[in-house]
């Protein structure tokens, strides 16, 4: 099932962030001495709160068996009726079983459903197996910048809606 997080899923979601950009910090060599930026290092129930208290995001779990939280993602309304999504990530045990498509898909709908048209996106640009899924899904590649705070070059991709 998915839905909107409580405020009682911050912890949980937290840990479904982390655990999900680990992996992608365990494939590129990224720690938290040379990216504490990133995502897996960074992401905490804090930012989490800040995010949904004063950002207003819209924030959604896939819940497996109503129960235990397996996929998570952010949506942040922008200026141009344009989102941002954010931290779309699924466990690394619960992945190739379509939850990312079907967060995803939510994510399409409830970006409609504010308005939005157009979902912007930046991911790491040397992940080459994520920027073809998300161009398998509709997204284009715009550009990239390289910022000194991470040892990767950053790939911005849009998708219409």
């Amino acid at each position: 099932m998915i839905k909107e997080i409580d405020r009682s899923d911050i912890s949980e979601c937290v840990s479904v962030i982390k655990d999900s950009f680990m992996t992608v910090a365990d494939d590129f060599g990224f720690t938290s001495e040379n990216a504490p930026r990133f995502t897996a290092f960074a992401i905490s129930d804090d930012r989490l709160n800040y995010q949904l208290d004063n950002e207003h995001r819209i924030m959604v779990a896939y819940y497996l068996d109503n129960k235990m939280i397996v996929g998570y993602y952010s949506l942040l309304l922008q200026e141009d009726n344009q989102c941002e999504l954010n931290n779309l990530s699924v466990l690394p045990d619960h992945r190739h079983k379509n939850i990312g498509t079907a967060l995803l898909d939510d994510a399409f709908i409830r970006a409609e459903k504010l308005g939005c048209v157009k979902i912007n996106i930046g991911i790491v640009e040397e992940n080459k197996i994520l920027r073809k899924w998300y161009e398998d899904k509709g997204f284009t590649h715009i550009g990239t910048k390289k910022y000194d705070f991470f040892p990767f070059a950053c790939g911005y991709m849009v998708k219409t809606l």
